[in-house]
């Protein structure tokens, strides 16, 4: 939908692993982008170094030479200020709107009858799916009748319902719009990212926009445990296909099976980030259910079973290289480039099988203490490097039904770290801490002091708890 892109960039950070992902993917897509300096006004930038790193990630990524040659500005978004030159001084955007006036070609406009790619969906539960996208050619009006050409180049008539523009992130309900705005229609049957809308009279399809494959699986079913239904509004089968297949009509990426179990659904997605924030979403909107280990999507190709690969960037302090790169060894992870900004920031970059990132955040959070930031992006497959060894930990389990207590789990505490508070309702075989052992322990967290009438000096002060990390 985009003629041209603004590159913006932290005078302090520099470009970021998305800053390469995104830059890529415009670049792929013949744009020129403006490159824009943040944060100048702080007295720890370093505006040279990030000028060096940016032309860098220019060499690597441009498809020609033209996108090498580039518009550099210098802009603080805290004062409001934007300039072609470090030495000129500013009190407004001027220089950025100008520039972009200046850089940015208007939009090409073709003569002919209503044509659209659908580069992005939403949904609303009384207008149904709504196709967002800039229209090539022709004009659009509420009831007008139009084609949508699909993948398979299938075509289904439908009539438009209503026509949106857009004013700021403002939608604008218009009585017509025409070549070179961006519009949102309802009314369509059946449409999906990629689909082009066109006037019956000429169902030409525009080249597609390709949706990523989903890189790994897990399974959502019913809360099977005792305590199920007691915690969230919505816990049936019936609801949890119906919230799952809803999620179908604007995230793309997804895909929703259902398995020989009518309490199970298969979900796949694009790496764990993907079904975080839907499982996160889910939970929040009062959804119950239970999921299964997430597991890396293998496919064959030309007889040899392949994995998904991503790059790994880690931006930490130095001190911490030598246990990551230990930690990440036994995850098959393989070092590309390592970068030291001689000021004991390290950003360290890896290829490793999507399988091998499984649990890694929880652990690298831990290992750095919290000053580490990591980063993925999809690289492609590779052949299957085999299983990777896990070695788990034992665990506490709850003895017992009842209600968590203090004193059961100041004695439980002696074998582990419990993640349970008292009061907290458990069934047997509950798992409620991490086991100081390798191998399970069973513990009481039920039991209560008994009530005597002998007591000793000091017996009876509270009992302090290490509380639940």
């Amino acid at each position: 939908m985009a003629d041209g892109c603004l590159l913006l960039v932290d005078s302090i950070e520099g470009p970021m692993p998305q800053t390469k992902f995104v830059l890529r993917q415009a670049m792929a897509k013949g744009l020129k982008p403006i490159v824009v300096i943040n944060k100048v006004d702080r007295k720890d930038s370093r505006i040279s170094e990030v000028i060096r790193l940016i032309q860098d990630l220019f060499l690597e990524v441009a498809t020609n030479v033209d996108q090498l040659d580039f518009q550099l500005l210098y802009a603080s978004a805290k004062e409001g200020t934007a300039v072609t030159k470090k030495s000129m001084k500013s009190k407004d955007l001027t220089a950025l709107f100008e520039c972009i006036l200046e850089n940015v070609p208007p939009p090409h406009i073709e003569s002919g009858p209503f044509q659209m790619l659908v580069s992005n969906l939403d949904y609303d539960s009384h207008k149904g799916r709504i196709a967002i996208g800039r229209i090539w050619r022709g004009k659009i009006a509420p009831h007008d009748s139009i084609v949508s050409v699909s993948s398979d180049k299938s075509v289904t008539r439908s009539e438009i319902g209503e026509v949106f523009t857009y004013l700021g992130l403002d939608r604008l309900k218009v009585t017509e719009t025409e070549a070179g705005d961006i519009v949102a229609v309802t009314g369509l049957k059946k449409v999906s990212i990629g689909d082009t809308i066109a006037s019956p009279d000429r169902p030409e399809a525009l080249p597609r926009i390709e949706i990523g494959e989903p890189t790994i699986e897990t399974t959502f079913g019913v809360n099977t445990s005792p305590f199920g239904g007691r915690e969230g509004d919505f816990f049936t089968t019936r609801q949890l296909r119906e919230r799952l297949y809803r999620e179908l009509e604007t995230n793309l990426s997804l895909r929703v099976k259902d398995t020989d179990s009518a309490d199970t659904f298969r979900v796949k997605g694009r790496g764990e980030l993907h079904l975080s924030i839907l499982i996160e979403t889910m939970r929040r909107e009062g959804y119950e259910f239970e999921i299964s280990n997430p597991e890396a999507i293998t496919k064959i190709v030309d007889g040899k079973l392949m994995e998904p690969v991503e790059v790994l960037t880690i931006d930490t302090k130095s001190d911490y290289i030598g246990i990551l790169t230990e930690m990440l060894s036994k995850r098959q992870a393989r070092l590309s480039d390592m970068h030291n900004d001689d000021h004991g920031n390290t950003r360290l970059e890896f290829h490793i099988p999507t399988k091998g990132l499984i649990g890694f955040r929880g652990a690298f959070l831990t290992a750095t203490r919290g000053e580490g930031m990591m980063n993925t992006n999809f690289l492609g497959y590779e052949p299957c490097r085999g299983e990777i060894a896990r070695n788990r930990g034992g665990v506490l389990l709850a003895s017992g039904p009842g209600v968590a207590v203090t004193y059961g789990l100041h004695n439980a505490q002696k074998r582990g770290a419990t993640f349970i508070d008292p009061g907290t309702p458990v069934y047997q075989g509950m798992i409620v801490g991490v086991s100081s052992r390798l191998q399970d322990i069973h513990v009481n967290v039920c039991k209560e002091k008994q009530k005597t009438n002998i007591r000793s000096s000091g017996s009876d002060l509270a009992t302090k708890l290490i509380p639940p990390p």
